[in-house]
């Protein structure tokens, strides 16, 4: 999925390439979007180099081919022009549209909510604590916050004892998905969710740790599980 900048930049070079033959410069790349320098030119082009929808070529200037285009000539985002830059409303970690791409590399403080369990269930969710930030392009619209998880229950989903979660806050969420969940209104841990019938399962990835199954009325989902922070 691209951004709006992204799908511009992508069809402008396609354009450019179908009516001259050659791409066009990082100037006219930059006035075309209306950016104010050519840094969020070089951002973008890096951006679809590794999405795999263009290629620079080595060794030529301003050599760049279209490998592909997006299924839609629509990007799957539009956000309209006026909106300011990235904020946080209050500590729950609200995103508000981006205005421009350069805004981009500079981060976001999402609240850390304490300690979450990757093993034995611990107590529920903590207030609070402290706030990192993450880079935007790990956020998808809503509400977002930060864990620390104790424990190796999830090792072999490649979470690990230490790491930090980023959780987007939703009590919605589908079978497969690695969920905070509270059980009983008192202990919160981080699981994949199996769905049973009407039983809610939450299952390990660690054989060392059985599968709990409880009823409905039991597990509130707090959040799923969109990002994976890891200190070395």
């Amino acid at each position: 999925m691209l951004t709006q900048k992204q799908h511009e930049l992508l069809m402008f070079i396609h354009e450019r390439l179908k009516e001259a033959g050659v791409p066009p410069s990082f100037d006219e790349m930059k006035d075309a979007l209306d950016l104010r320098s050519k840094s969020g030119i070089h951002r973008l082009i890096r951006a679809l180099e590794e999405r795999g929808f263009i290629k620079r070529l080595p060794n030529r200037a301003r050599a760049i081919e279209i490998v592909r285009l997006p299924e839609s000539t629509t990007p799957a985002t539009r956000r309209p022009r006026g909106f300011s830059p990235s904020v946080i409303e209050g500590s729950l970690g609200r995103v508000k549209p981006i205005a421009d791409e350069e805004t981009m590399s500079e981060p976001v403080m999402i609240p850390v909510m304490g300690r979450i369990a990757a093993g034995t269930p611990i107590e529920a969710i903590q207030t609070h604590s402290h706030s990192i930030g993450i880079p935007p392009d790990m956020l998808a619209p809503g509400e977002h916050f930060a864990l620390d998880i104790r424990g190796d229950s999830m090792i072999e989903a490649g979470i690990l004892d230490g790491d930090t979660v980023l959780v987007r806050r939703t009590d919605a969420a589908d079978t497969g998905d690695i969920v905070v969940a509270l059980v009983d209104e008192e202990e919160a841990t981080l699981k994949r969710l199996r769905r049973k019938g009407a039983s809610v399962a939450l299952e390990a990835a660690n054989p060392a740790y059985e599968t709990r199954i409880f009823g409905p009325d039991r597990v509130r989902i707090q959040g799923k599980l969109v990002g994976l922070l890891r200190r070395y």
